[in-house]
């Protein structure tokens, strides 16, 4: 049986290993290495995991047979200006679970979070190269941003932003 449900600072460790896994084909696609890419989710390390919960990210898993497959965090910075907005990080399905609509789950149950939070946006940057990504995100009703790209980084940043108050109602059958 599948369910979400939100984990504490104290599965730091589980939720760093399932970002890690779920992200290292990305790593090897774009050729991502600890090298050009050291805080790639590839390389998740359990500090980074505390250190979001520090922020007050909150993280949500979800477990098929309560066992962890997929996971996301959600952030609502403490001091935005104007419209109020969310961040979804790290959205992360093991591969062997990718395409079975996972992903769609976690990202819809981070929508209602954001609008219960009464919030106007949600926000995700994800690899400007990766236009399989950022196709599948538009699917679910994300519009494309600005793409950025950055010293630090191999890869571009395009960022993405979903309109709370501005979605049609789709009837799901």
């Amino acid at each position: 049986m599948r369910q979400i449900k939100e984990v504490f600072a104290d599965q730091s460790d589980v939720i760093a290993q399932l970002i890690r896994e779920a992200n290292r084909p990305v790593a090897k696609q774009f050729a991502i290495n600890q090298d050009n890419g050291p805080k790639h989710p590839s390389f998740c390390q359990t500090s980074w995991v505390e250190n979001d919960f520090k922020r007050d990210e909150r993280y949500f898993v979800l477990t098929d047979n309560q066992a962890p497959i997929a996971c996301v965090a959600y952030e609502v910075p403490a001091h935005s200006t104007g419209v109020r907005k969310a961040y979804l990080n790290r959205l992360s399905v093991l591969p062997d679970q990718q395409s079975k609509g996972i992903g769609s789950l976690l990202v819809d149950h981070i929508i209602e979070q954001a609008k219960a939070d009464q919030l106007g946006f949600i926000s995700i940057g994800v690899i400007g190269e990766h236009i399989r990504l950022q196709d599948w995100y538009e699917q679910l009703g994300f519009v494309k941003g600005d793409t950025k790209h950055f010293d630090h980084l191999p890869f571009s940043v395009t960022y993405m932003m979903y309109d709370l108050n501005n979605q049609p109602k789709i009837e799901k059958t």
